[in-house]
């Protein structure tokens, strides 16, 4: 952290006194200043978030799949008696598709209008809106079977669609704008872990031997209401971000007091981070002109490259195949020879590899640079993408290959949770500031809800013309991604967003590897110049 004099030095309170292009270093460099570690209301913000929106995300993804022929059966029955009426088989498919498809539709409107309420009620404001949205759609799957009503089951999935888009677009933006620098991968990382536990904990509760029965079903489905209903109970305690109060509300006093709160922290600990927000708020105020929204975003050319990586990122996500990879692995599965039971542990199985690779890149993130982590994890993925193709091909020709589609499986979900899983989900909050950040994480949310209808439009069609061959282009497409990110995506570990800004400003004329190599050396000389005036 940089004394009070150095810290006027960067920034004196005037247009002039930020300069484009100026390097601002970790306000904790100084091993003589204490770094902010997870405080109480951290560590309350993280829990809360996580447990109540996030783990519910991944739930309403993961909780359909088992119970679906029972849930069939009860809209077949509604029609039946509400209409007198008998649909047809595909007439059924169509109907089940619009249930399951139209979660996605909610979560792609609500990652874009995240973007807008993130600045108008705040981030904290979302994060409640968020909780009373799925505690309704909750009650709506509730009710469903009770009054037989089939609008009811749409409603509740429109419901927790658009929480989860809100989710997904703001709290990891959220959580980061709260914890210290050093501090921002591990909390970035908490929204993915979460969707992941939810996912896992939704396929368990979906089990016939739960609540996966024609009894218990809307039970089944709103089961994710308890956490909701825990983590509510922590609603008034969560702080708001500073960075959105700072920047957004122009409330600075106000900003101070929380982050004191949030840092546990007197003022005096906190001036290299009350410096950066004053940055931010500058170079927020010089470049924006007016408000940011979607539109601006879209169309202002300094934000090309990072809103490209940022988009990319969440839509490789799910073009890399994760869910298509799941789908199989029943069948895979069977095919070595598992019992219906058996196969039914070995898919909660390799959700629970899913769970624990998002628990460990908590570290991970904290640990490692994030280039090193995606790269690695897309070429190890792509690599166990194409082993799975070539094993599911050859699955009933030798009997050893089944127990390499396995690996193939098992391979994939670790590979994909050492960075593709948790990365493309906060990376946009180390790329953006304030301003544009909104818009740009819901630009990328979308995206990600987006190449998920995509691919569950398209992979059945896939899988009945080329099989698994599928798997192939899911590699293919990994590689791509691959290819982009090895040229342009900045390292934003531990680095100001305003050095990551200005590697990315010309688009695709950035080289943000050769700046990495120039910030260092302007550091440097920043240094000689300093000691020489202090002489």
């Amino acid at each position: 952290m940089e004394p009070p004099g150095e810290c006027e030095n960067l920034f004196d309170g005037s247009a002039e006194g930020y300069k484009r292009g100026s390097i601002r270093q970790s306000p904790y460099t100084d091993i003589s200043v204490e770094r902010p570690g997870w405080s109480k209301l951290l560590i309350l913000a993280g829990v809360s978030t996580t447990v109540g929106l996030s783990v519910p995300v991944g739930y309403n993804i993961g909780v359909v799949n088992t119970p679906a022929e029972i849930i069939k059966s009860f809209c077949n029955e509604t029609v039946r008696t509400r209409f007198d009426t008998q649909l047809s088989e595909n007439g059924l498919e169509l109907m089940w598709s619009f249930i399951v498809s139209v979660f996605l539709v909610g979560a792609a409107v609500g990652s874009l209008g995240g973007s807008v309420l993130a600045d108008k009620i705040g981030r904290k404001g979302v994060v409640i809106l968020c909780t009373i949205l799925a505690a309704i759609g909750a009650v709506a799957f509730w009710t469903t079977k009770a009054i037989n009503s089939i609008e009811l089951l749409l409603a509740g999935r429109i419901l927790v669609g658009l929480s989860a888009g809100l989710t997904t677009s703001v709290v990891p933006m959220y959580l980061t704008e709260l914890a210290p620098l050093h501090l921002r991968g591990a909390t970035g990382v908490l929204c993915p872990l979460g969707v992941t536990i939810g996912v896992l904990f939704g396929q368990i509760i979906s089990l016939q031997s739960v609540l996966g029965t024609e009894a218990f079903w809307p039970h089944c489905l709103a089961a994710f209401v308890l956490p909701v209903s825990v983590s509510a109970l922590t609603l008034p305690f969560l702080p708001e971000s500073p960075k959105y109060l700072f920047v957004i509300r122009k409330q600075p006093h106000v900003a101070l007091k929380q982050l004191q709160k949030i840092r546990d922290m007197k003022e005096e600990f906190l001036v290299g981070e009350i410096e950066d927000l004053k940055l931010e708020q500058q170079d927020n105020e010089l470049n924006a002109g007016h408000t940011w929204n979607v539109l601006k975003v879209l169309s202002d050319k300094s934000l090309l490259l990072p809103l490209v990586l940022v988009c990319s990122l969440q839509a490789g996500q799910q073009l890399s195949g994760i869910n298509a990879v799941f789908y199989y692995s029943n069948k895979i599965f069977k095919e070595a020879g598992l019992s219906k039971s058996e196969n039914e542990l070995a898919t909660i199985g390799t959700g629970i590899c899913n769970m624990s690779m998002a628990v460990l890149s908590i570290f991970v993130m904290s640990k490692f640079n994030r280039r090193i982590c995606i790269q690695i994890s897309l070429l190890t993925s792509a690599f166990f993408l194409i082993l799975l193709g070539i094993a599911i091909i050859y699955i009933k020709s030798y009997s050893w290959v089944p127990y390499l589609s396995i690996v193939g499986v098992l391979g994939f979900v670790l590979c994909y949770g050492l960075g593709l899983g948790p990365i493309p989900y906060f990376v946009g909050s180390e790329l953006f500031e304030v301003g544009p950040r909104p818009s740009a994480m819901a630009l990328g949310s979308m995206s990600n809800w987006g190449a998920n209808f995509v691919v569950g439009l398209t992979f059945p069609l896939m899988q009945s013309t080329i099989g698994a061959s599928s798997f192939f282009i899911f590699a293919g497409l990994v590689l791509v991604l691959f290819v982009l990110l090895r040229f342009y995506l900045p390292e934003t570990r531990g680095r100001d967003v305003i050095e990551i800004v200005e590697l990315c400003r010309d688009g695709f004329a950035s080289k943000p590897l050769r700046h990495r190599e120039n910030t260092l050396q302007n550091i440097d000389e920043a240094k000689k110049l300093d000691a020489l005036q202090n002489v």
